[in-house]
């Protein structure tokens, strides 16, 4: 059985740390921070456990041992997903209050869950070795090849978790299934507890896994191979959808406007600048389709392809937020940036609304991607980028609009609302004393929008350094703008509308 456990240990203790990112992305999203610190801690928890698990299998080399760690590494594992549930909504509390002690202390105590099952799972290893070693001439034969078979099961359980269980039963079921493997292969060293905590397991298993973050008018969730997403209905009936840590929407969905009063407007004030009609669009980040539904409302007849990376995005969309009903809208599902690697289609006007909440897609904001997106127009088009903002530091728009303006003869950007900027970068000049008489072209429904375009935008230079492929910084000045606003006082959570109707 001591190939059987290095396997099983290898696979459980990569399939928990999936799960671990997962776990925190409905409250912290999966920002690079986050997955930095799940991954240095799972190390720092199995770096503990072989060492541990040598020392005490030097003093204790029976298999009872073997098995007993096995079966609290098993049901350790298996209260994860129902233990982890308070310190995550303690959690959340504490980012709506931006209370950073609590922030912190309960962001680190729920990655310290995960100490006890890991480094458990680590002591497996060197455990078995040391009972396999029954002669010295074959040591390194017997060394090379539970080690070789504790990586192929952490292989296993990296690709099985995060491909195929998570995506198929969700996190807390792949918990529980990583689980129930321990349990199982322990049942020849230690036969009654590991029988427990197996049938304990399986009862688990059976039990429906409930919601996974309580939110008032939830009308569905998804943990898919991307994120976690939610859909919710509000007290006045407006229906959103939320990824990951929920912070902010990321579409809005009214049934009697394709208005939003919200960032997925701003683009309609584009057309105007363009020195062409507006015929084809290109949307990266379709995501409820609340850009699109707005475009198609207020230039009726336009045709519309809407990128979207996430399958189930796109399938909740038309379920929940009537997708289906606007027109001549193409959906297309993958990453944004391929897509434009891999069509000859050229547009009018291309949207970029996919940047996240957290941090950016870093290359969705280079040079190459801005020169990617110039040759795919048609001449006179242009683009439009929502650009998420902390109040007070434009450090990160100037970034993306100085580079935009290596690719585009003239970049506008607008400070629309509080945690949003639009920057658009035109193909052809306009000259600045046009703007005024260009927006009084809006469509009726958002004329009011033109004397604030007018009164707030701004012309930006090309940047001397701009964002590349090699070097884009963009969690950097993320980090940095969102600490200096906390430390101000400031609170994360606030979402403002236009300072128009």
């Amino acid at each position: 059985m001591l190939p059987a456990v290095v396997f099983t240990a290898g696979a459980s203790s990569l399939a928990t740390e999936i799960c671990a990112t997962r776990l925190l992305a409905p409250y912290f999203g999966q920002s690079t921070v986050v997955w930095a610190n799940v991954i240095g801690l799972i190390l720092i928890y199995l770096s503990v456990g072989y060492w541990l698990g040598g020392r005490i299998a030097d003093r204790y080399p029976t298999r009872r041992v073997l098995g007993l760690i096995l079966v609290i590494a098993a049901l350790c594992t298996a209260v994860l997903p129902f233990i982890a549930r308070p310190f995550l909504n303690l959690a959340l509390q504490g980012f709506a209050a931006l209370s950073v002690g609590t922030v912190v202390g309960s962001f680190l105590a729920t990655l310290l869950l995960f100490a006890v099952p890991v480094t458990l799972l680590g002591m497996a290893s060197p455990f078995a070795l040391r009972l396999a070693l029954t002669d010295i001439d074959r040591a390194g034969r017997t060394s090379g090849r539970l080690s070789s078979l504790a990586t192929v099961g952490a292989i296993i359980g990296t690709f099985g978790s995060a491909l195929v269980l998570i995506p198929g039963v969700g996190t807390q079921r792949t918990l529980l299934t990583a689980a129930l493997l321990v349990a199982l292969v322990s049942i020849p060293l230690m036969a009654r507890p590991a029988l427990i905590v197996s049938a304990l397991i399986v009862v688990l298993l059976i039990l429906p896994p409930g919601v996974v973050k309580e939110t008032q008018g939830t009308l569905a969730e998804r943990e898919t191979t991307y994120q976690f997403i939610q859909v919710v209905r509000e007290p006045g009936g407006r229906v959103v959808m939320r990824f990951d840590d929920g912070i902010a929407d990321q579409s809005v969905y009214r049934a009697d406007t394709a208005l939003t009063g919200g960032e997925w407007d701003m683009p309609l004030v584009v057309p105007p600048l363009l020195a062409r009609r507006l015929h084809r669009v290109l949307v990266i980040g379709n995501a409820g389709g609340s850009t699109a539904r707005a475009l198609a409302a207020e230039y009726p007849g336009v045709g519309i392809d809407a990128v979207e990376l996430d399958p189930v995005v796109t399938q909740l969309a038309r379920q929940y937020m009537g997708l289906d009903t606007i027109p001549k809208l193409h959906v297309i599902t993958a990453d944004g940036r391929e897509y434009l690697e891999t069509t000859a289609q050229r547009y009018d006007l291309i949207v970029v609304d996919a940047y996240r909440t957290e941090y950016i897609p870093f290359y969705l904001a280079t040079q190459e991607f801005f020169s990617l997106i110039h040759a795919h127009l048609n001449p006179g088009g242009g683009v439009a980028l929502n650009v998420e903002r902390v109040p007070g530091n434009d450090q990160l728009v100037e970034a993306i609009a100085g580079t935009v303006a290596t690719a585009f003869a003239q970049v506008w950007v607008w400070p629309a609302l509080h945690f949003n900027e639009l920057v658009v970068g035109l193909s052809d000049r306009i000259p600045t004393a046009s703007l005024a008489q260009r927006l009084s072209a809006l469509p009726g429904n958002i004329q009011v929008l033109g004397p604030l375009v007018v009164a707030q935008a701004h012309l930006a230079p090309p940047s001397q350094n701009p964002l590349t492929d090699d070097q884009a910084p963009v969690e950097w000045l993320t980090d940095r703008a969102i600490l200096a606003y906390i430390a101000s006082g400031g609170t994360l959570n606030e979402r403002l509308l236009p300072t128009a109707p």
